[in-house]
């Protein structure tokens, strides 16, 4: 095939103008409006959006010849359709000349390349409508779970293949940083960047170990790559969208499927939502398991924060978008940055068991604490329970044959991993939320005892409520059928008979109702900030 590239760039800016005119689309559009990026240009006309790369050459992108646009905008179907099969419609040639140009014909003639797409309210993207207040924690748990249940399904990268390997994971990052610098000019942006490359290096050493081990484990896959809430719209079922992922770098896009979520997770907190955040970081825990690929949370969340202050930074260069979308990028740059460095210094760990039988409110109150504290982790018994048979959270027990999934030695068996994942994930320096009955003593103390060895602080919750009230919340719960606890009364009434409340000795914190969380979470800051730490906050 003989590719007919624009003679030049300006050529470009001249086919794009032509694009303006909707009489040049091969369906109604009253206007066109005219969106861009760093990397594309957007135009959305009638019910479909065209989307047609700029010929730039970024270090970690070349979009240069029509050869290699053609190709990533093939890539750029294949990957997306994914996640959005029905966003994603193909790929056209632009055939004619800049200043006439026509959708389809002879590729033989083709000029440009656009990819074609089903066109979404702009108030859809899902930072719009968390601006609107319009997103909900609902929202962010479903979403959370498809991204589980997506990167479950991504095959492993060739163990042979370099992606993953420490010095791989580590490129990027100082690309990133090398760019961003040549495009700061204030002095306290550049001493922010230096700071946070001086923290990735010493990271990047210090978690060697962890990244091979993730990469021998299979955790490389091809994933999205650019999940930040641009990225994402609110379909009008209510369920969250995912497009535009990486196709120009290999590199960006087979990574640790953890480097990807933290993207989310990122832009969550820069949109001032930690709640959200951590509800995104919980649920995909939950669902996928992989409490490891937590410990480099902090790793790939000040990675990601850069990355958004480079494409800002970018935009605020360009001579092409008007003077209020540079100073709204200016200002995006700055923040990010803040973000990354703030990032850098995580807070301290700690260790919070809750007691109490079922329907006491454990699991609500230890959500609640969760996301009073950033890149915390939550290990619940009754979801490892069913992980150690191979169920998911709200897959139903009774389906096992022989009902064995709460006798007594698998009891034993659940504590264990729940102090296996509670032990290494304070050694990540992850502050850990264990929701259990803890109803005896001995479990307690086992666990004051690993935060003792961590140096960390221990805190015991003792949930509590009236036992008519626990009968109607856990009836009420199973009959709902949309929680990983599945204990029903006569679970509850056993439960009673044999709980072992902890004395005054254990320094237990109360709990009744949702008016403490703010309370307990105020307790646990202030003997994180007084530290050092004794057996018992």
């Amino acid at each position: 095939m003989t590719f007919q590239p624009l003679p030049d760039p300006s050529d470009q800016t001249a086919l794009i103008a032509s694009l303006l005119d909707p009489a040049r689309y091969p369906h109604p559009a009253a206007t066109v409006e005219h969106l861009q990026t760093h990397i594309s240009h957007l135009l959305l006309a009638g019910d479909f959006a065209y989307k047609i790369k700029k010929p730039v050459d970024l270090g970690f992108l070349n979009f240069t010849s029509l050869e290699r646009r053609k190709y990533y905008c093939a890539a750029e179907l294949r990957l997306n359709r994914r996640l959005a099969p029905q966003l994603y419609l193909g790929c056209l040639p632009i055939t004619g000349d800049p200043a006439h140009p026509i959708f389809g014909g002879d590729e033989r003639d083709a000029i440009e390349y656009a990819v074609q797409m089903r066109r979404f309210p702009q108030d859809a993207l899902l930072d719009r409508v968390l601006s609107a207040g319009q997103l909900n924690a609902r929202h962010v748990g479903a979403l959370a779970r498809r991204l589980a249940e997506f990167h479950r399904a991504l095959p492993a990268a060739d163990p042979a293949a370099p992606f993953g390997s420490p010095e791989r994971v580590l490129q990027p990052m100082l690309d990133t940083f090398s760019h961003l610098r040549a495009l700061l000019t204030e002095p306290d942006e550049r001493e922010g960047l230096a700071a946070i490359e001086r923290w990735t290096l010493a990271a990047s050493e210090r978690l060697r170990p962890r990244l091979l081990e993730r990469k021998a484990q299979g955790y490389i896959r091809e994933c999205h790559g650019d999940l930040h809430l641009g990225n994402m719209i609110l379909a009008g079922d209510g369920q969250i969208m995912i497009f535009d992922g990486i196709e120009f770098n290999d590199d960006l896009r087979w990574i640790d499927v953890f480097n990807d979520l933290a993207f989310l997770i990122m832009d969550l907190r820069f949109h001032g939502r930690e709640a959200f955040a951590q509800v995104a970081l919980d649920t995909y825990l939950q669902f996928s398991g992989d409490f490891a690929g937590a410990a480099l949370l902090p790793y790939y969340q000040v990675y990601r924060a850069a990355v958004r202050a480079k494409v800002n930074a970018i935009l605020t260069g360009e001579d092409g978008p008007a003077i209020a979308v540079r100073e709204t990028a200016r200002l995006a740059r700055c923040d990010y940055l803040r973000l990354a460095l703030a990032l850098t210094r995580p807070q301290p760990p700690f260790l919070l068991i809750a007691h109490g039988v079922s329907g006491s409110g454990k699991s609500r109150r230890t959500g609640q604490l969760l996301e009073r504290f950033p890149n915390a982790v939550r290990i619940r018994s009754d979801v490892e329970r069913k992980r150690l048979f191979g169920l998911g959270p709200l897959d139903d027990s009774a389906a096992l044959p022989g009902g064995g999934l709460y006798a007594p030695e698998v009891g034993a068996r659940v504590y264990r991993r729940l102090y296996d994942l509670a032990d290494a994930s304070l050694a990540a320096g992850l502050p850990v939320l264990a929701d259990a009955t803890f109803m005896k003593r001995a479990h307690r103390e086992t666990f004051r005892e690993l935060a003792a060895r961590r140096g960390v602080p221990f805190f015991l919750l003792d949930c509590r409520a009236e036992p008519d009230t626990l009968r109607k919340r856990v009836a009420a719960r199973r009959a709902r059928g949309d929680d990983a606890a599945e204990a029903d009364v006569e679970v509850l009434e056993r439960q009673l008979r044999h709980d072992e409340p902890p004395g005054a000795e254990e320094n237990p914190l109360p709990s009744r109702d949702d008016a403490d969380a703010e309370r307990l979470a105020a307790i646990i800051l202030a003997a994180i900030r007084s530290g050092p730490f004794s057996r018992t906050a």
